[in-house]
């Protein structure tokens, strides 16, 4: 057979590059003192190096340079020229606007009005009439647009974190779900609706009935279902000791309010500030009727209210003012009366839902030995029948736990129920 010739081989069988060859192509497309300068960089990097350990130039947060490059005179003289912002101020207008003459009149309170140009730092898009700024002391020029003064009590009362609860926890209160909903949800999910028949959707909410009925839990609940910036205000926590604090903290909130783009504010309690106005002589109450009238005011004043719902919660209905109940101010007023015998099982049902019970437990049996009974009564109810179930040692709840604890709670805690007093009062 005869051998085959040299080139076929080297095509199959390609020569293996030696160091030389590979020192070549290393060298392909260097300039004559690439590797000389790539050297000396690598030299100077080390020497940088050894430079920075010694002057103590270390790597920081803070981003300091080290003590031996500290200029302090010439720091102080700076932080000398640029004068700190002491005075606060609003803008009042703004002469010739969109303009490069454009002037802007500010009012500095208690000193004067002055009208005066921006600063360097400031662009004239970031000014609006109404505006709080900061001017330095010597020109008044505007340096900073400031945000809105609004007190942190205030703003504390946002909810942030949804509640969990849920219109499924709420028992008993089937009519009044629908109407607080169709108040909330739909002016929100189908505003067309109203568009089309002409009419304005209801503003405002009281809920009234007596204590441990649910009113406070639905609120939640609402709170829980929109997406809409929720607000909840306690009564008591608007009665302040100055004078004129607490109105002034309602204003704050309702411009807090309309700075969203919908809001639903809940006052819980709201007999604490709304009660009828009279006047007993010593001018002790003129304070809570002031911030009253203030709620009023806002409520349907003046000035639109704007996509702000509010609803309010009370056990005394018969003590507030009748200018706070009006239509326009609360359009409905829903109560919460005393769960019938399927919602007070409905009640039941939702507090045994996490808990260990035995299987057949008759529900409505034990919803017809709890007469004029409300939600709260009935989840004490079910507190004790857990009590009795870990006296007795037991990992799971009895249907005479739950006869034991009606005995006790209904039966028992009689003279502290609010419903009778309720009744009479309203």
């Amino acid at each position: 057979m005869a051998p085959e010739p040299e080139d076929e081989i080297s095509e199959k069988n390609p020569r293996p590059l030696d160091e030389d060859d590979i020192a070549l192509l290393k060298t392909y497309g260097l300039g004559p003192y690439s590797t000389s300068i790539k050297k000396a960089e690598k030299e100077i990097k080390e020497l940088a190096k050894k430079v920075n350990d010694l002057c103590g130039i270390k790597e920081s947060d803070t981003g300091l340079a080290a003590p031996s490059q500290w200029d302090l005179v010439s720091d102080k003289q700076m932080m000398q020229e640029e004068q700190p912002l002491q005075v606060v101020a609003r803008c009042t207008k703004i002469i010739n606007p969109n303009t490069e003459d454009a002037k802007y009149v500010i009012n500095v309170k208690q000193i004067a009005k002055f009208v005066v140009g921006l600063g360097d730092k400031v662009s004239p898009t970031d000014i609006e009439e109404g505006m709080r700024v900061g001017v330095d002391r010597n020109k008044y020029q505007i340096q900073i647009p400031l945000p809105p003064k609004i007190d942190p009590s205030v703003t504390m009362m946002t909810v942030e974190e949804k509640p969990d609860v849920t219109y499924n926890d709420v028992g008993g209160c089937k009519e009044q779900i629908e109407k607080m909903r169709e108040v909330v949800e739909l002016p929100m999910l189908h505003p067309e609706k109203f568009v089309k028949l002409g009419i304005d959707p209801p503003k405002g909410v009281l809920c009234y009935g007596p204590p441990g009925t649910g009113k406070t839990l639905l609120a939640r609940a609402v709170a829980n279902r929109t997406d809409a910036c929720f607000i909840r205000v306690i009564g008591s926590e608007l009665v302040q000791k100055y004078v004129g604090e607490g109105a002034r903290m309602v204003r704050e909130l309702f411009q807090m309010a309309r700075s969203k783009k919908a809001c639903i504010v809940f006052f819980d309690e709201v007999d604490a500030i709304g009660g009828a106005r009279f006047d007993d002589g010593v001018g002790g109450d003129n304070e809570v009727q002031r911030t009253m009238l203030e709620i009023v005011n806002q409520l349907d004043g003046f000035d639109a209210r704007g996509n702000i719902k509010v609803l309010m919660a009370t056990n005394r209905p018969d003590t507030l003012d009748p200018a706070l109940l009006r239509p326009g101010r609360l359009d409905r007023k829903v109560e919460f009366g005393l769960p019938d015998l399927e919602g007070r099982t409905q009640i039941f049902k939702i507090h045994t839902r996490t808990m260990n019970c035995e299987r057949d437990i008759r529900f409505e049996l034990l919803a017809r030995l709890c007469p004029n009974s409300t939600g709260a009564d009935i989840r004490s109810v079910c507190t004790e029948a857990g009590m009795y179930a870990i006296r007795a040692r037991r990992k799971t709840v009895t249907e005479k736990d739950f006869l034991d604890a009606v005995n006790k709670v209904i039966k028992g805690y009689q003279k502290f129920s609010a419903t009778p007093k309720y009744m009479v009062y309203n």
